[in-house]
């Protein structure tokens, strides 16, 4: 997979985006320890270049656009192994999943429902369908919807159960349990006045990750621990599925950017970095005022960091925005142009969600570190190419 590249291209080519699939394999491994026999839903938005990697270890993964089911087949995913969700799907792409052979498809309207029992009809497909419940916001529908939905009659469809995700970086351990026991109480209620059985549950707890120095990393896995009693609780009514992104990806993930350049005004120690905000986007970053994990380098070996005193600089990207700003006040080991500033805990979401065609700058390569060697899995790449015209 990918061509294989030195520690030192790499730091000729900076940005990058390095996975590491050591710590991606352990960090599923201990979730899967966790959960038991629950099932295992990996969301590939939050980085589908860890699909080959996470795919043998998990019982499915969600997948949220045509796109990403596109990402999928190229990846010769399994279509048995893929719950397709979205909150717009249209016939086509309905079409395109069922044909795939997508175990579950997500329906989270009473049109999208209506869609998916066209497609079927149309293709002669069997196909599993769970029903979203909102929970007050865009995603999903109302419990209403959902009961007048169970009281049609289908042919080519099969109702599996529900789907339900609230948000994501949820810390309250109260909220989730509670929202488990609401869950199953809706089902119940459901089943009694439809007749009709619900038995999965495709639940996402939207755990939380931390990113920021001031955060506590001493178990990052306690946000599963306390409420697995609540997740086999359930999981003994009906067959459970968690959906997990964030929580799977964010530890097995750098970023590496290059210092371009070091100044001093206005009485602060500015240093230009060759990547910016178009490349890392962390949950909760507030234009720079938190500091994640960052380790400096220098000729390949990491540099202390100063003691209490050490002198901090602003950190800034190659975006010509006042809002390029990735740490405000970060301590640094006597900085010197070349050195290289690792961020940590970037698994998640920054390598496709920050904006990265804001002024054309190139989108960072992709690293695949096993332990041994390290592959190019996507070089570097010019995105002016987008922002302009076919001609």
């Amino acid at each position: 997979m990918g061509k294989q590249i030195t520690f030192q291209q790499i730091m000729d080519n900076t940005p990058a985006f390095m996975f590491d699939e050591t710590v991606l394999t352990d960090r599923v491994t201990d979730i899967r320890k966790i959960l038991g026999d629950i099932r295992l839903c990996y969301s590939i938005k939050a980085n589908p270049f860890l699909i080959p990697t996470v795919l043998p270890l998990v019982d499915y993964l969600e997948v949220c656009s045509p796109g990403e089911l596109m990402i999928c087949k190229d990846q010769k995913v399994p279509g048995n192994k893929i719950i397709y969700s979205g909150v717009h799907k249209d016939a086509a792409d309905i079409e395109e999943a069922i044909v795939y052979g997508a175990a579950i498809l997500t329906a989270e309207s009473i049109r999208h429902f209506h869609l998916i029992n066209e497609m079927a009809e149309k293709t002669g497909k069997k196909v599993n369908v769970i029903l979203r419940l909102t929970s007050g916001n865009q995603f999903g529908m109302s419990i209403e919807d959902i009961e007048s939905i169970l009281k049609e009659k289908t042919s080519n469809i099969t109702i599996r159960g529900l789907h339900y995700f609230a948000g994501t970086g949820r810390r309250s351990a109260k909220k989730k349990q509670a929202e488990l026991d609401k869950l199953t109480t809706v089902m119940n209620d459901l089943e009694k006045r439809s007749g009709c059985s619900l038995p999965m549950l495709e639940y996402g707890p939207g755990l939380p990750h931390p990113y920021f120095i001031d955060e506590d990393f001493s178990d990052t896995l306690l946000p599963l621990r306390e409420i697995r009693e609540d997740l086999r609780k359930v999981s003994k009514e009906r067959t459970l599925s968690v959906e997990m992104g964030r929580f799977i990806a964010s530890s097995c993930g750098y970023y590496m950017t290059q210092i371009c350049d070091i100044k001093k005004s206005a009485d602060v120690n500015w240093i230009i970095v060759d990547g910016g905000i178009n490349h890392v986007n962390y949950l909760g970053q507030m234009v720079g005022m938190k500091i994640p994990v960052i380790k400096q380098m220098r000729n390949g070996k990491f540099v202390d960091a100063p003691g209490e005193g050490g002198k901090k600089y602003t950190i800034c990207g190659s975006l010509c925005t006042v809002n390029d700003v990735l740490v405000r006040e970060l301590p640094l080991n006597d900085p010197a142009i070349g050195d290289i500033l690792m961020f940590c805990n970037i698994g998640a979401y920054s390598v496709t969600e920050a904006p990265a065609l804001f002024l054309s700058r190139d989108i960072p390569s992709v690293l695949m570190y096993d332990g041994r060697s390290m592959c190019e899995v996507r070089s570097r790449m010019g995105s002016w190419i987008i922002n302009t015209t076919d001609n």
